[in-house]
């Protein structure tokens, strides 16, 4: 067995004494893009996770049509292009003031197309709700039916879609907020 030289010594303590300060700097660190769902990502002073996102077919399956509860019959119409897709999302609000969610997002593909949601009303149980998250709370709260079931778990921003913008992947899902100024992305699973 070789002995261990001096420099060798000396080599390993400087690493180690760099890995020790790095982890000592601000422990809050803010992050603006997630590369895939379920990365939490900061707005503002709030926190963000999409928990799912996919096409919905209300046509086969149940509860997708129960998602599309209550949108304007006008917009509720697809063209033979166009495909619902909802993506579900989790807020979390860490501060000791109540705070209302960031109200603005968009899906770009990777053509440059951008899509914004089509309006949710109130009376729809997967509605993504504008109403401030209590200090140290999160949303959709427990009692919710977004919260309930299993497989959403998020409060439901819902587009229309391309077909074609299916295949544009990756799809990049903007989350703003106007007050503070702020912006995150997060790569969709398509």
């Amino acid at each position: 067995m070789r002995p261990i030289s001096l420099s060798s010594v000396a080599l390993f303590a400087a690493i180690a004494l760099a890995l020790t300060l790095s982890a000592c700097g601000n422990k809050t660190q803010s992050i603006h893009g997630g590369e895939t769902e379920g990365v939490y990502v900061d707005v503002g002073p709030m926190k963000y996770q999409v928990q799912i996102s996919r096409a919905l077919n209300p046509g086969a399956i149940a509860e997708d049509r129960t998602m599309l509860e209550g949108i304007d019959p006008a917009e509720a119409k697809l063209g033979p292009d166009d495909v619902w897709f909802a993506v579900f999302v989790r807020v979390e609000n860490e501060t000791g003031q109540p705070q209302t969610p960031a109200s603005v997002y968009e899906i770009e593909d990777q053509q440059g197309n951008v899509y914004e949601p089509v309006e949710v009303p109130d009376t729809n149980p997967f509605h993504y709700d504008l109403t401030p998250v209590r200090p140290h709370g999160y949303a959709p709260g427990p009692d919710t039916v977004a919260r309930q079931l299993g497989s959403i778990g998020g409060m439901m921003q819902l587009f229309k879609l391309k077909h074609t913008t299916l295949a544009n992947r990756p799809l990049e899902l903007k989350i703003r907020s106007t007050s503070p100024e702020d912006e995150s992305t997060v790569s969709l699973d398509v």
